[in-house]
């Protein structure tokens, strides 16, 4: 399995080499809308939107990944009216406007259902093509918070749709927690470790996978102290010849965090974190995800442009390379490697959505190929 594993995870910056036309990005340019969703038939449909269950300006993706041709997008459950939580679409499908079908499958899409998922705010595919979703628990949550059920973190088999893992994360959070964002390892030994960032309270959740256990690492004082406010705990794994290193900052905070992988999964963390670096003065970065290697991708909080960071080098701006200047409208909320070897954007006018002033039509949003446009 482990041969698999550094086979897979072999993506390293070269997916940035291929050369894309403006033509070839436009064929690979889907428009994802609240509008476009299938539904199994007109009835059910009709029912949706009659009883307030599908509003289609309150469905926004925000989260992709990407399995094989099929690109599979988070749509949070922020606002009523978001039917399914999960969606998909081809990537093989005509370009401009594509219909988002539920991932894997209706049924787990019930809102009230503890065996269904909630609300999905983040997720990530391993290298054995398992998909895992942050699942909050909690509905509704730009306007009247409710708490449907426990927040988890599931594991679903992205070949087959199989439900292969459920865990109940409600041992691991407090009254203060603040679940954002989910990032998975493995082990030397291939045992699979989901980390979960806690910006409430401050803290890493370490779950081993395999036996369900886990522990939370509480972020000493000066993580704390460096964040004006504990907004958001962004997570991103590199993954780089000397080992797996897990690197975090809340968005308000002018530094950057890291810890080696083994560390927190032997939960030796005390004197383990290292202070990686510290942001350019007067910016927040917006973490967008990694190349699967020791790239990890960024912009600027109320910047549309992409930058990477190869992690082998020092945290500085002489080493940040913009790998795509941005539009004026939308901004990438994730950037993930994927289909024909390319790096896929998933970007939207977010801010507009939060300030409920997208209109009637709702959120912008479109998945394409990262292209450096330098």
């Amino acid at each position: 399995m482990m041969l698999k594993l550094l086979v897979v995870i072999s993506i390293l910056l070269a997916t940035f080499t291929e050369c894309l036309t403006e033509n070839q990005v436009l064929d690979l340019t889907f428009k994802l809308s609240g509008n476009d969703l299938a539904f199994p038939c007109t009835s059910t449909k009709n029912i949706y939107a009659n009883t307030g269950r599908w509003v289609p300006k309150n469905v926004i993706p925000t989260r992709i990944q990407i399995y094989k041709d099929q690109a599979i997008v988070a749509l949070p459950r922020y606002r009523p009216g978001v039917p399914f939580t999960v969606g998909s679409f081809p990537l093989t499908a005509k370009p401009g406007r594509v219909a988002l079908e539920p991932f894997p499958c209706w049924s787990i899409q019930e809102e009230g259902n503890c065996n269904a998922i909630q609300n999905a705010i983040d997720m990530v595919l391993d290298p054995l093509d398992n998909l895992w979703v942050l699942d909050l628990g909690i509905c509704n949550t730009l306007e009247q918070p409710i708490k449907r059920c426990s927040p988890k973190v599931w594991g679903i088999n992205a070949e087959t749709g199989e439900v292969v893992k459920s865990i109940n994360l409600e041992p691991f959070v407090t009254a203060e927690s603040r679940i954002q964002y989910l990032v998975v390892d493995f082990s030397p030994e291939g045992v699979p470790f989901a980390y979960v960032s806690d910006a409430g309270s401050s803290a890493i959740i370490v779950i081993n996978v395999q036996s369900g256990t886990g522990f939370r690492v509480i972020l000493p004082s000066p993580i704390k102290d460096s964040a004006q406010i504990k907004d958001i705990l962004y997570l991103q794994l590199a993954r780089t010849t000397s080992g797996n290193v897990l690197y975090f900052s809340y968005l308000s905070s002018p530094a950057l965090f890291s810890i080696k992988a083994s560390s927190l999964q032997t939960g030796q963390a005390d004197g383990a974190i290292v202070h990686a670096g510290t942001k350019p003065p007067g910016t927040q970065i917006v973490f967008l995800g990694t190349d699967n290697g020791s790239g990890l991708l960024f912009r600027y909080k109320g910047d549309s442009d992409i930058y990477i960071w190869n992690s082998n080098k020092p945290f500085i701006p002489d080493n940040f390379i913009l790998a795509q200047r941005g539009g004026y409208c939308r901004m990438a909320t994730q950037v993930v490697p994927g289909w024909k070897k390319l790096m896929w954007v998933i970007e939207s006018n977010f801010h507009d959505y939060i300030t409920s002033t997208t209109g009637c039509l709702g959120a912008n949003v479109v998945v394409y190929p990262l292209i450096n446009t330098e």
